[in-house]
């Protein structure tokens, strides 16, 4: 279990949805927020691109997601337009559009269902 990264998403709960936002000062857009917590727990630099993110990593079967593993998902009709945090249980946590803020959501919900375009795992240190 990453640790760091759980404590790092969990503290931007409720922080505004910002297009390219990526601090929790002026608030945060999905890719800007995994980038955010990779960089404040592991110092990683990720691209703030989730489309770019979707590459970093190891691909990982959604039935072995780990709590810090990033969940990808096709909102905007097209692969990898959206990235979320894996918390375990079956949650997650991302910054979801604008108007909304940084929430918790549950993966198995049927909008997450049909949209999931699979699961990188970033390892700290590797």
């Amino acid at each position: 279990m990453r640790t760091e990264a759980l404590l790092q998403v969990l503290l931007a709960l409720g922080i505004d949805y910002r297009p390219g936002g990526n601090s929790p000062t002026t608030g945060f857009d999905c890719s800007g927020l995994v980038a955010h917590v990779f960089r404040e727990a592991y110092g990683i630099r990720l691209p703030h691109s989730a489309r770019a993110q979707s590459e970093a990593g190891a691909p990982v079967p959604q039935d072995k997601l780990q709590a810090g593993d990033l969940v990808f998902y096709n909102t905007l009709k097209r692969p990898f337009s959206h990235v979320g945090i894996y918390i375990g249980d079956g949650k997650f946590v991302h910054a979801p559009r604008s108007g909304a803020q940084v929430r918790v959501e549950s993966v198995r919900a049927s909008y997450w269902r049909q949209r999931f375009n699979g699961a990188r795992r970033i390892e700290p240190g590797a």
